[in-house]
């Protein structure tokens, strides 16, 4: 018996952890509210930056991670800041539509530039030109639906009709 309600305990509690997502932070649809206060600031910091390099030269690239102190992460990619409110509307229905889990994924393509690096050394080895759709996790932060992840596309999927 008291194995039993140790199984079931244990049952429990993999199933509450799994409604909470991988990372025990997700929400399981887009536009719920939004555990995270800021994560709608650090998503536009980290891809929607004013004053980014325009160019794909990987010595401009290097310069402005460094200038930055933004080594940290191996793959980086940065949208045009004209894009903002095309962004911001991936989560809603003018611009995008539910994808899986708390993602939404763009209507139409956007183009974008990704950088890959080394880890804290700031050495830039590629910069890549893309025109893809944006997968983005959507939350609800100040009554309004933004991104506040962005999700990479590799298959290169396109918007659901």
């Amino acid at each position: 018996m008291k194995n039993l309600k140790l199984l079931i305990l244990s049952l429990s509690i993999c199933l509450l952890l799994g409604n909470l997502g991988v990372s025990g932070y997700s929400n399981v649809e887009p536009c719920q509210r939004s555990r995270c206060n800021n994560c709608h600031e650090k998503f536009l910091y980290r891809h929607v930056r004013p004053n980014t390099p325009l160019t794909t030269d990987r010595n401009a690239w290097e310069k402005y991670l460094r200038e930055k102190n933004d080594c940290s992460r191996p793959t980086q990619s940065f949208l045009h800041p004209k894009d903002r409110e095309r962004v911001d509307a991936v989560c809603s229905s003018s611009g995008g539509k539910r994808y899986q889990g708390n993602l939404c994924i763009s209507q139409s393509p956007f183009t974008f530039l990704t950088v890959r690096s080394e880890t804290g050394t700031c050495g830039v080895s590629s910069v890549r030109e893309e025109t893809k759709h944006l997968i983005l996790a959507c939350e609800v932060l100040e009554n309004r639906c933004v991104p506040v992840h962005f999700e990479g596309n590799r298959e290169g999927t396109k918007s659901l009709k």
